[in-house]
């Protein structure tokens, strides 16, 4: 597939799966052996199904979550991704009680594209910046000597 299929397959996915919600688009955009890597969270196995899972709890808690395209490359089979996700906590994750708290949230995915489907993808997020616009956690500070 050329750099552009490749590049589509990846903006329909997360367009149809975040922006729409449309979970099944896992099972015909993603193999059935697809891997997952995120330094945030361990991939919880199960291709398109653990998928789902892992992030379930997410889209339950941003349900009014809408994912912007900021830039996007690609070569051979890889598809860089930049992405900015605005969204509303109204539902709980895990540790953290629903708090209404409006995010921004930046994140950087690359994946493997084989066969017309999403094979591999490691994943970048800002989930420290997430966490201190839920009020959840503090900056760390400079101190001054």
């Amino acid at each position: 597939m050329s750099a552009e299929e490749n590049k589509a397959i990846v903006r329909r996915f997360y367009d149809e799966f975040f922006n729409k919600g449309n979970l099944q688009i896992v099972n015909e955009l993603h193999t059935s052996d697809y891997q997952h890597h995120d330094p945030n969270a361990p991939d919880p196995g199960g291709g398109a199904e653990g998928y789902i899972r892992r992030n379930s709890v997410f889209l339950k808690a941003f349900p009014d979550r809408l994912l912007t395209f900021e830039d996007q490359v690609a070569e051979g089979d890889k598809v860089a991704t930049r992405i900015t996700m605005c969204a509303t906590q109204t539902g709980d994750l895990p540790g953290i009680r629903a708090t209404g708290r409006a995010v921004t949230i930046e994140s950087m995915h690359i994946c493997r594209i084989s066969d017309g489907r999403i094979a591999e993808e490691w994943e970048l997020f800002d989930a420290l910046g997430m966490l201190r616009q839920l009020g959840t956690s503090t900056s760390p500070g400079l101190t001054e000597s």
